[in-house]
């Protein structure tokens, strides 16, 4: 069920007065189309919300559209709860892994000189919890009833490439349009190596999206990929398992981690 639309007062204060809310499938379920926005509960802090509004004024977009945020009239990035962006056209499309990795790596070059936010300190969601697991600023040992766990971590090995800014969920925030460069959306910051984004979006692809190993053509660029395939295997593993409380496959049913598991420790071990 979609959540309660905005308010008159919201869309009169984003310039949306008259416009008759419009839910938006996908994503949490709380998203409104109201003219030539999206109004959705602001889930991120007034810090994070003015930095991402500084960071996309200083993106020049080159093979790509962003959806940027829109200030309400005084200024503010929130009205009574909730924010807005740009309405961007477009839809996301199945199967489409190597664009969504383009595209990624095309916004990641523009983010290269964007410096580290504080933020990415502070924040405790599962999301953030499986990151830090994935890259050894938290004891897996906490984690060790996590499916496949013990296995991934047993085949980390250090990688030297830089971290950057880059956006950390692809997979379903890349909208395509036929005469359009592709748009990305609900940008999820972290500071990794650029290369881990595309990782994450490969890893999601074979565990819920029927991928199978030709997906590999699309980061045959990618020295030591199989290195962050096994952290965006980690990152996944623990965040799905904290919002989900999902345990093993049930006997006779096929598990879709375990042949993503074995692709990645198969390429972790070449390096």
């Amino acid at each position: 069920m979609p959540s309660q639309p905005p308010s008159r007062l919201v869309l009169a204060a984003f310039g949306a007065a008259g416009a008759q809310p419009v839910p938006l499938g996908g994503g949490q379920g709380t998203s409104w189309l109201a003219a030539d926005l999206v109004l959705k509960p602001a889930d991120l802090g007034p810090e994070e919300l003015a930095w991402q509004a500084r960071v996309y004024s200083q993106v020049s977009c080159d093979g790509f559209r962003l959806a940027r945020p829109r200030a309400a009239a005084g200024g503010s990035l929130t009205v009574d709860g909730w924010c807005a962006t740009e309405c961007v056209a477009g839809q996301h499309e199945q199967r489409r892994w190597a664009e969504i990795i383009a595209v990624g790596e095309r916004f990641h070059a523009a983010l290269r000189d964007i410096p580290r936010p504080g933020f990415l300190d502070y924040r405790a969601s599962p999301w953030a919890t499986g990151d830090r697991v994935a890259w050894g600023e938290r004891p897996a040992d906490e984690f060790m009833h996590v499916s496949y766990l013990a296995q991934l971590t047993s085949a980390i090995r250090p990688v030297s490439a830089p971290s950057q800014l880059i956006h950390g969920d692809l997979s379903g925030n890349v909208l395509f349009h036929d005469q359009l460069p592709p748009a990305i959306i609900d940008f999820s910051p972290y500071w990794r190596p650029a290369a881990w984004a595309s990782a994450i979006v490969v890893a999601d692809a074979l565990v819920w999206e029927g991928a199978d190993n030709r997906i590999l053509s699309a980061v045959g660029h990618i020295e030591d990929f199989g290195q962050y395939l096994i952290r965006a295997l980690i990152f996944r593993a623990v965040d799905d398992r904290t919002l989900t409380k999902a345990g093993p496959a049930a006997p006779g049913t096929r598990d879709p981690w375990a042949r993503a598991v074995d692709l990645a420790c198969q390429l972790a071990a070449r390096a």
